[in-house]
This record gives C-alpha cells, sequence and structure tokens, in this order.
C-alpha cells in the first residue's frame, strides 16, 4: 500500500518541516537534487511516509516537508551514510537551512474545495 502525506491532528507520525534558504539561481539545483535524494534513497528507508518539496515564488527558499512512522524511524535515517551524503550535499547548495520536527496542531479546511480530503 502507498503512503501518501496525511496531515491530520492525532496522527503519529513525525512531520519534518526543513527550511533552506537558498540563492535564487541556484533553487531548480536544489530542488532537484531533494526530489533525486528522495527517490534515490529516502524512500527505501523504514518508516518513510512521504517528502513534498516546495519553492517559493521569490526563489529564496526551498521547503521540505516530509513525513515519516516515528522520530526513531527519522533518526535512523539521519544516522545512514548514503542519506548523510545527500544531506551534505544539500547543504552546500543552501545558503542555510532549519530542520525541525514538528507536531499537527490544527487543520482547516473548507468543504467541496480542491484538495480538502
Amino acid at each position: 500500500m502507498a503512503m501518501t502525506t496525511k496531515i491530520e491532528t492525532g496522527r503519529e507520525v513525525a512531520t519534518l518541516i526543513n527550511v533552506f534558504t537558498v540563492l535564487p539561481e541556484r533553487q531548480a539545483e536544489l530542488v532537484a537534487l531533494l526530489s533525486r535524494a528522495t527517490e534515490e534513497t529516502m524512500k527505501d528507508r523504514p518508516g518513510f511516509i512521504s517528502a513534498n518539496i516546495h519553492a517559493s515564488a521569490d526563489g529564496e527558499r526551498v521547503v521540505n516537508y516530509a513525513q515519516w512512522e516515528s522520530e526513531a524511524h527519522f533518526r535512523a535515517m539521519l544516522a545512514d551514510p548514503t542519506a548523510q551524503e545527500h544531506m551534505t550535499q544539500a547543504a552546500a547548495l543552501a545558503e542555510g537551512f532549519d530542520p525541525r520536527l514538528y507536531a499537527v496542531e490544527s487543520v482547516h479546511h473548507i468543504e467541496g474545495a480542491p484538495g480538502a480530503g
């Protein structure tokens, strides 16, 4: 069964939101690297659920919104040498980055709106 991103309160997942600051001329390169890292490495790690890569309209940020089954699964990925290689490459492209784990506290939808489950 394919896992997909579900944003809802009370869900027992570890949510990573990593905000990268990047020079606009490097944004597309960073997006491509994060997408490739997800396909080649992250998605095969135990506990991986999903990753969503966002590029800001001004070209200065890239955000990775990822979900893992647990914080332990996320921490195990961080210790994996192949994952570390991808993370080192991403850090080299970025001017800065701020990875943090979050809990969903509130979700709001308009009934019938596109994408509102």
